[in-house]
Formats: structure tokens, sequence, C-alpha cells
């Protein structure tokens, strides 16, 4: 596996951010070829190391489908449970360099990752009871980087933003509302003047892009 560095994706520097190449895969793929153990904690290990975004891609396929459903059996809505799958994948590659085989295995350490955002999401709306989800799920450890890890993180957000740069003005305007500012794609067609569908199609199109300078060539 290619373990040179890369720079992929977007976002202005933040220390929580959306991920907008989400389109390397469906979240509703199918979840044939189960990797092991073994083969999870090898991709992350290069993911971590070297920013390997094939490794990226290969627990992103893994992982995104089964974090969506997870989310759902919390009894987070559909469209939220995509959104919130989304964000645990960037976090995911963001917050690589704090991944420890020591501490928590790779499933571990991403459903952490997404039962946290889960729970973020709904204390910034006043919903306490979410928290009772949290305290069912105690066994999860929390995560946190070490110094030494937080400049690795600031090193994968400044690689995001330069990807973000080669966005069109559309296409950056509505991932900036969409993943910085925290909007939801009705909000950002009303804010906009423009219909959710064209939101809608302005993201995907974003992500598509976003997914190429990912998978192109080494720099």
């Amino acid at each position: 596996m290619n373990t040179a560095r890369q720079s992929p994706a977007f976002l202005p520097s933040r220390t929580k951010s959306r991920a907008p190449w989400l389109s390397i895969v469906t979240l509703h793929q199918s979840r044939s070829a189960m990797p092991t153990s073994e083969e999870l904690n090898e991709w992350a290990q290069a993911m971590a190391r070297a920013g390997d975004r094939q490794a990226f891609a290969a627990l992103f396929k893994h992982f995104a489908p089964r974090v969506k459903s997870y989310l759902m059996r919390l009894g987070t809505s559909e469209p939220l449970a995509e959104e919130l799958a989304q964000e645990a994948m960037v976090n995911m590659w963001r917050k690589a360099p704090t991944f420890d085989a020591g501490r928590a295995s790779v499933s571990t350490w991403v459903f952490t990752i997404a039962r946290n955002l889960r729970v973020d999401h709904f204390r910034r709306q006043g919903n306490r009871a979410v928290e009772a989800d949290a305290d069912e799920e105690a066994d999860l450890p929390d995560l946190l980087p070490q110094p030494d890890e937080q400049l690795h993180i600031r090193q994968r957000e400044a690689e995001l933003r330069q990807a973000f740069l080669q966005l069109s003005a559309d296409q950056a305007q509505v991932l900036r509302l969409s993943f910085y500012e925290e909007q939801p794609h009705s909000q950002i067609a009303r804010e906009l003047g423009i219909p959710l569908g064209t939101v809608k199609s302005r993201v995907r199109l974003a992500m598509n892009h976003l997914r190429r300078l990912l998978d192109g060539p080494e720099r």
C-alpha cells in the first residue's frame, strides 16, 4: 500500500470539520468483502503515519455505511445519520494521528468519533436526552489528542484547505455553509435563494471534484 503523504480535501482551519469528498463510496453500499481486524489496523496505521489515501478509502468503504446504521439504531433520522457519518469520516482522516492500536481497536475509535458527534449535535440543539445514549456506551474510550498529535491534526487541516481552494465559488460556498457553518441544506437554500435541489447538486458536484483530487496523482 502506498504510504506517501497525500493532500486530500477541503476546509478552512477549524477544530471540527466535515467531509467534502464523501462520494468516494455511497453510504448505502453493500457490506461485502469484510476486512479482518488486522487489515483495519494496518489501514488505520498507514493513514495515521503517512496520510495514505488508499488506506483512507478502504476504511471509508468499510465504516461509512456501518456508522450510518449505528447512528440510526440510536434513533437518529436517516438524513442526520448520513450527515454525521460524513462528518465522522472526515474526522477519521483529520484525527488519524490520534489513533493508537494499544488503546482501542479501529472500530471502537471510529464509532467513538461518531457517537461523540451525535451527542455534540443534540447538545447544540439543547436536547440533553441524547446523553443517555452516551451513558449506555460509556465503555467507548474518550480518545483525546496529545500535543504531538495536535500538530499532525493541524497539518491535516492545512491539506484540507489546499484542496478546498480548487473548488468553484458556488461549490465552495455551499460546502462552507454546510460543513463549516453546519447549516442544513434547507437553510442554505433559503439563505442563497436557490432551490433545495440546487444546493444538494452543488454539494454532490463538489464532493465528486474533491474525490478526484483525493484519488489523483501524488503531489
